[in-house]
């Protein structure tokens, strides 16, 4: 391990006024590892080198080598968040507070696989009771692909409630939506409401497929067209009444809300 390059690393920090910490956040490593750089123990990785040359406007030669610094246009020294931000690669963040052993909020981000696990979590995948990222598990879920018991994302998953371009629950909404409840472009489900609705028991939709079918294409055992979509031609009265004759034990708001669609 070249002890110069040690030396080198640890002035050019304290001429920033950076602590470890500050440099470890800069350039996405933990301080430990620059510890252990100004120590002799270890070596950086060239893509870090490169960082550090960036941050410190030096030459890799000049820093690892020991060649003479080249004469470079000083630039005024940076707030020490804002070099963070330039140079960040990853960022880690783990409340000492816990609920059963669980930080209260960890993120982790950042280019690559950062995986944070919390009662709030952000990451590239998340795991936690809220959680926020491309991928994300849990209680309440906000991602690309969200999978919970209540998830909002491109494609959504959930036990109770899912709103996404593709959305899977107890109770879906979205472009296309699969559920208990389902409502969207496409619509599939026990009781449908949409564009195009399909549903072993109720239907209602421009093209509706169902036991009941109300829309403007309607395949069903009991059905009420509704000619060039014009929902307000079929009262909400008739729709109560027509669902009432074949569930009449259907749950009342329910039927409430499949006849709210109607004068």
């Amino acid at each position: 391990m070249n002890m110069d390059f040690a030396e080198k690393l640890q002035n050019y920090r304290k001429q920033k006024g950076m602590s470890q910490e500050n440099l470890a956040e800069a350039i996405g490593v933990s301080r430990q590892a620059v510890s252990k750089w100004e120590s002799g123990q270890s070596y950086p990785e060239t893509e870090k080198m490169i960082a550090l040359c960036e941050l410190f406007q030096v030459s890799m030669d000049h820093l690892v080598r020991g060649e003479p610094a080249e004469q470079r246009e000083q630039l005024p020294l940076e707030p020490n968040w804002l070099a963070a931000t330039r140079y960040r690669y990853h960022y880690e963040y783990k409340s000492k507070a816990t609920w059963f052993g669980v930080p209260l909020l960890h993120i982790n981000v950042g280019r690559g696989i950062y995986v944070a696990k919390g009662i709030v979590a952000i990451g590239n995948i998340s795991i936690g009771v809220l959680s926020l990222g491309i991928i994300a598990l849990g209680g309440l879920c906000l991602g690309v692909l969200a999978l919970g018991l209540i998830s909002l994302a491109a494609i959504a998953l959930a036990l109770i409630l899912a709103l996404g371009g593709f959305a899977a629950g107890f109770i879906a909404a979205g472009g296309a939506a699969v559920g208990v409840l389902a409502s969207g472009g496409l619509a599939v489900g026990v009781y449908s409401i949409g564009g195009m609705a399909i549903a072993s028991r109720i239907a209602i939709g421009g093209y509706a497929s169902g036991h009941i079918a109300i829309g403007d294409a309607v395949s069903g055992a009991y059905s009420l067209t509704i000619p060039n979509g014009d929902f307000t031609g079929v009262q909400a009265d008739q729709v109560r009444d027509l669902i009432h004759q074949e569930y009449p034990k259907m749950w009342n708001p329910l039927v409430e809300w499949m006849a709210s669609i109607f004068r």
